[in-house]
């Protein structure tokens, strides 16, 4: 039995989260070349072991039914849980984090491509035969190398967390420790792709012809890459103003967008920093990292608006919070208000006033945004789809690429490779954060609009309001709990799909 006490398991779990935070942060931003996890992990031992699983257990099952109590315990419980599997899988990660910073991709003619600098290639290529080139050169080594380390990583999370023996499956034990029920979400996301499938058969092949040269049958993953860098908009999304232009618009809704200095942006090119743009809370509220790394045009500003929703929302959480309303929750959360940014790249107003597009061009940036829009929510319903099926046990790990091909083809048109079935995974269901993320975010823009007008983006009563509401709240709640709050409605996809609508027109 464990003489550790909740108040220690805080405590302590804090300062684990900020180390291990700060050495994911050096890693992936290519300031290290590996990282270091099984030291942190060995050094906070203490609360990573089946004792403190124990303490946590026995707070979650002790506490009232609907108490504050409970709601604390569930997310202690899930990081626990969490953290056991991956004090576990540091050996597994430490290797993924250094084969991603040193992999080369090699080409037939015997150039060479630095992994993480791969999907950048693909984006920026507009000769299809050199982007089709470039992903068989990607596929054959993710296929020998990396993929053959996920699908290892992901059999040993689902049974070291079924060893807990909190529920009877993986999945039942995430829904039990999320308070998401993924039954329900999957049903939305089947009625989503049935709803919308005759808006995407109809919009996609004009932009694939207009854009690629090339007809929707034959369409891969990698020519979505180049289609949504939307190359013909860069001249109005110069790299050199986005920062300031950004910055401006927050600061016009009364909101400091450096946090008195504790968001700190790393947006300069860096070998080894991953393509993929991330923010680190590295100390909760006081140092939070910014991290991107250069695609161009609008991609980039798109990205920046995204991260820096992360950011402001963890910048600005109330500091007396619990450690677990600071640090754990409901991920739907801060990707909702990193969404309620990055959409501003899909409002009329806010593009007149901070880009260089021109009132003649809006619309048809608008329309394509539209098509992007459905895109990603259609590809993400597949992956949660599919992502059952990977982790429910039902499914024969060796035939889970082809599902994965069939699933995420039939949802996008765009041809999908087997080799990424492993890889393009989103660890811990964390495809069913986005969903919720993208509901929320419509709810809480029609809420800003009701209160501060359809231009909420640059009206000063409206960020302090975000900033005490929203972000000050941290992640106590859970995604549905905050939008009964805020606007009284449920979660689902019905916004997303008439704003859609609207802006393909």
């Amino acid at each position: 039995m464990s003489d550790l006490t909740l108040d220690q398991l805080r405590r302590e779990g804090e300062a684990f989260m900020v180390e291990i935070s700060r050495e994911y942060y050096r890693a992936h931003s290519g300031r290290k070349p590996t990282a270091e996890l099984q030291p942190i992990y060995a050094r906070h031992e203490k609360i990573l072991n089946e004792g403190s699983l124990a303490v946590a257990l026995d707070a979650f099952r002790g506490a009232p039914d609907a108490s504050e109590a409970l709601r604390s315990a569930r997310l202690l419980l899930d990081w626990q849980s969490d953290s056991q599997a991956a004090r576990q899988l540091a050996p597994l990660d430490e290797r993924e984090i250094a084969w991603e910073a040193s992999a080369v991709v090699r080409m037939a003619d015997g150039r060479e491509i630095q992994y993480e600098a791969s999907s950048i290639a693909l984006a920026n290529t507009t000769d299809r035969d050199e982007r089709h080139a470039i992903e068989s050169a990607r596929a054959r080594l993710i296929e020998q190398e990396l993929a053959p380390l996920r699908q290892e990583k992901f059999q040993r999370e689902r049974e070291i967390t079924e060893q807990l023996e909190l529920a009877p499956t993986y999945n039942a034990t995430w829904e039990l420790l999320s308070g998401i029920p993924l039954a329900t979400l999957a049903a939305q996301c089947e009625q989503f792709l049935r709803d919308t499938q005759a808006l995407w058969a109809e919009a996609l092949p004009y932009y694939t012809k207009r854009v690629l040269g090339m007809e929707v049958a034959d369409v891969t993953r990698a020519d979505a890459l180049a289609l949504f860098r939307a190359r013909e908009f860069d001249a109005y999304f110069p790299a050199a103003r986005m920062e300031e232009q950004i910055r401006r618009q927050v600061r016009e809704m009364a909101v400091d967008p450096s946090a008195s200095g504790r968001v700190i942006l790393d947006t300069e090119e860096r070998e080894g920093k991953r393509s993929r743009a991330f923010c680190s809370p590295v100390r909760i509220p006081e140092e939070v990292y910014l991290v991107l790394r250069p695609h161009g045009g609008q991609s980039d500003w798109t990205t920046f608006l995204h991260e820096l929703g992360h950011a402001l929302h963890f910048a600005y959480m109330r500091p007396e919070l619990s450690f677990e309303y600071r640090w754990l929750g409901d991920n739907s959360i801060t990707e909702g208000y990193a969404m309620l940014f990055d959409h501003r790249m899909k409002d009329a107003g806010w593009l007149a006033r901070y880009t260089e597009l021109s009132a003649s061009k809006i619309p048809e940036f608008l329309r394509w945004t539209g098509l992007e829009e459905l895109h990603f929510l259609r590809r993400y319903c597949a992956k949660l789809l599919y992502e059952i099926q990977l982790y429910g046990g039902a499914t024969r790990w060796d035939s889970l690429p082809d599902l994965y091909v069939d699933m995420l083809t039939s949802a996008t048109n765009f041809r999908y490779s087997r080799a990424d079935a492993f890889v393009d995974v989103d660890a811990r269901f964390y495809a069913a954060r986005y969903l919720r993320a993208w509901q929320l975010q419509a709810l809480i823009d029609e809420t800003l609009v009701e209160r501060y007008d359809v231009d909420w983006w640059r009206n000063p009563r409206a960020g302090p309001w975000i900033c005490s509401a929203l972000f000050g709240e941290g992640q106590r709640e859970l995604a549905q709990e905050q939008a009964m709050r805020v606007s009284g409605k449920e979660l689902t996809f019905a916004p997303l799909v008439r704003a859609v609508e609207r802006l393909l027109g």
